[in-house]
């Protein structure tokens, strides 16, 4: 994929890695599965630097029409049953 991921100039090198983590267990989601637990951890350290609902919004919309993959529905999928299950996007 050929695309830059929606991030902030404000953000600290730290904060960039854990959103960038966050964006590739969501493509891992779509294109191969993912187990839950990975995907519960990653939107962990995610919300530590995006608290705010409406900017996780923002930060979704933003990835999802530079790569086509919807954030939400994996994180929603990820709170339900058990974190060994494998999730994969559709």
């Amino acid at each position: 994929m050929n695309y830059n991921y929606p991030l902030r100039t404000d953000w600290s090198t730290n904060e960039i890695i854990k959103v960038t983590e966050f964006y590739s267990v969501i493509e891992r989601a779509y294109e191969e599965g993912i187990e839950k637990g990975k995907v519960i951890a990653a939107y962990q350290q995610f919300k530590k630097v995006v608290p705010s609902k409406s900017e996780e919004k923002t930060l979704f919309r933003e990835f999802e029409r530079a790569s086509g993959y919807k954030g939400y529905p994996i994180v929603r999928d990820a709170k339900t049953g058990s974190a060994e299950e494998l999730i994969k996007g559709s």
